[in-house]
C-alpha cells in the first residue's frame, strides 16, 4: 500500500470504532493522526484547512483556551481538560483534513458498523437475550454515557434515512421511501426503549422538523404537509412508548423538585444545580473564567455536597465558559454554530445529510457533555464532522455518490482533482 493511501483504512478505522469503548475510539483517532502526518500530501491538507470556514473558529478557541491557560490559576483537573479541549479542535481538523474519498471511507465504517449493531440489538431482543460481549453492552442496553453516545450515533443513522426517505418522496417515488422511515422508527424505538437515552429523542424530535424545513423552504405547501405528517407519525410513534412517556413525566417532576429546593439523585436534578451554578461562575469571572479545569474545584464550593463527584457541567458550552468566560464559550458555540450553517448552506441532499448530524452534536452539546466527554465526543463529533466533510465539496454535486465501492472511486489524481476547497 502506498503511504498516500493509509489514510483511507485509518479514517474507516475509526468510523468502525465509534460503538467500541472509548479506549478502542482513543486508539482509532491516535492512528489516524499518524497516518495523516506519515501520508504525504502536508502541503494540501493544510491548504484545505486553511480554506475551511471552520479554520479560523477553532484558532480563536485553541488561541483562548492557551491563553486562559498561561493566565489563570492551575488546578488538578487542569491537565485533563487541557487535553479534553484540545482533543476537541484535534476532531475537527482531522476529519477536515480528509480528502473526499478519504472522508467517504471514514463514513462507510460508520454506517457497516450501524447496521451491524442495529441487526445485534433486533436480534437479541427477538431471541430473548443471550450473553454479549462486555465492550458492546452498551449498544444493546443502558451502562452510562456509552450507552448515550451509541444512540446519539443511532439518531445519526435515524436521520440519514429520513433524509433520503424524504428524497425519494420529493422525487415521487413513496414506496421507496417506506423502507427508510421504517428504519427511522425501528431506530427511535432503540434509543427511546432499550437504550433510554432522552436526548437522542429529543434531538431527532428537533432535527426531523429542519431537514423538511431545508429540503421544502421555497415550497411552502408541501413543506406544511411534510411537517403535519411527521408530527402525526411520531407522535403516534412516540405514544406507544410508555417507558418513554414516563422517562419525560419523572423528567418535569425532578425539575419543578429541584426548583423547590430539593436535592436528591436525579438527571433533570442535577443538571438545573450544574446550569444555575455554572452561570454563576460565568457571571462572576466574565472575562477569562476560572481557568482551565477550574470547574470542578468552583462546582465543590458551590453545588449540593451530594453532587460533588461531578467533574462536567452537561452542557459544554457552559463548562467552556466557566473555564474561559465568555470568550471561551462563544468560541466553541462559534465551531458548533459554523458547522450547522455550512450545512444549512449547501441545498442539496448531501446539506441535508450533514444537517442533521450537526445538529444532533449541537443539541447533544447543550444538554449532555457530547464535546467534553470522549465517550461521546470522539464518536458523534467525529461522525459529524464527517458527515459535514462531504457536504463542503462545493464542486462535487453528489458528494456522497459510490457510497458503497461497487467500482473503483477513482484514481488519486482524480479524487484530488474532485476534491474542492470548502467554501
Amino acid at each position: 500500500m502506498q503511504r498516500s493511501h493509509i489514510v483511507r483504512p485509518a479514517a474507516m478505522f475509526w468510523g468502525l470504532a465509534v460503538y467500541m469503548p472509548v479506549g478502542v475510539t482513543y486508539l482509532s483517532a491516535l492512528l489516524l493522526l499518524v497516518a495523516l502526518l506519515v501520508a504525504g500530501s502536508g502541503r494540501e491538507r493544510i491548504a484545505r484547512l486553511r480554506a475551511n470556514p471552520l479554520w479560523w473558529p477553532v484558532v480563536a478557541y485553541v488561541a483562548w483556551t492557551l491563553i486562559v491557560l498561561a493566565i489563570r490559576p492551575h488546578y488538578p483537573e487542569t491537565p485533563s481538560n487541557l487535553v479534553h479541549g484540545l482533543r476537541i479542535a484535534a476532531t475537527l481538523l482531522m476529519a477536515m483534513a480528509l480528502a473526499r474519498d478519504e472522508a467517504m471511507w471514514a463514513l462507510r465504517g460508520f454506517l457497516l458498523i450501524s447496521a451491524l449493531n442495529l441487526l445485534l440489538v433486533v436480534v437479541f431482543y427477538a431471541v430473548g437475550g443471550f450473553h454479549i460481549w462486555a465492550p458492546l453492552r452498551g449498544v444493546v442496553m443502558e451502562v452510562g454515557n456509552k450507552s448515550i453516545s451509541n444512540a446519539l450515533l443511532f439518531s445519526v443513522v435515524a436521520s440519514t434515512a429520513a433524509v433520503w426517505g424524504l428524497s425519494q418522496i420529493a422525487a415521487h417515488r413513496p414506496l421507496r421511501a417506506l423502507p427508510a422511515f421504517g428504519l427511522v422508527l425501528l431506530l427511535m424505538a432503540v434509543v427511546a426503549l432499550p437504550l433510554t437515552s432522552r436526548t437522542s429523542v429529543l434531538a431527532l424530535l428537533l432535527v426531523l422538523p429542519l431537514v423538511c424545513i431545508h429540503q421544502w423552504r421555497s415550497h411552502l405547501k408541501a413543506l406544511s404537509a411534510a411537517l403535519i405528517v411527521g408530527a402525526v407519525v411520531l407522535g403516534a410513534g412516540l405514544y406507544q412508548l410508555p417507558q418513554l412517556q414516563q422517562k419525560v413525566e419523572v423528567g418535569i417532576q425532578e425539575i419543578e423538585k429541584a426548583q423547590a429546593g430539593e436535592i436528591f439523585h436525579g438527571s433533570m436534578v442535577i443538571r438545573y444545580f450544574m446550569y444555575r451554578d455554572t452561570g454563576r461562575m460565568i457571571a462572576d469571572r466574565p472575562l477569562t473564567g476560572w481557568g482551565i479545569g477550574g470547574w470542578t474545584e468552583q462546582w465543590h464550593q458551590r453545588g449540593p455536597a451530594l453532587f460533588a463527584d461531578s467533574n462536567m457541567p452537561h452542557n459544554d458550552f457552559l463548562w467552556m465558559g466557566a473555564q474561559g468566560g465568555l470568550p471561551g464559550l462563544l468560541s466553541l458555540l462559534a465551531i458548533m454554530v459554523a458547522a450547522v450553517w455550512q450545512a444549512w448552506k449547501r441545498p442539496d441532499i448531501a446539506g441535508r445529510y450533514a444537517l442533521a448530524a450537526t445538529l444532533i452534536a449541537l443539541i447533544a452539546s447543550c444538554v449532555n457533555s457530547a464535546l467534553r466527554d470522549a465517550q461521546i465526543g470522539l464518536a458523534l463529533l467525529w461522525i459529524a464532522m464527517v458527515y459535514l466533510r462531504l457536504a463542503q465539496e462545493r464542486q462535487d454535486p453528489e458528494p456522497w455518490r459510490d457510497l458503497w465501492p461497487g467500482r473503483r472511486i477513482g484514481s488519486e489524481s482524480e479524487a484530488s482533482k474532485r476534491a474542492a476547497a470548502p467554501g
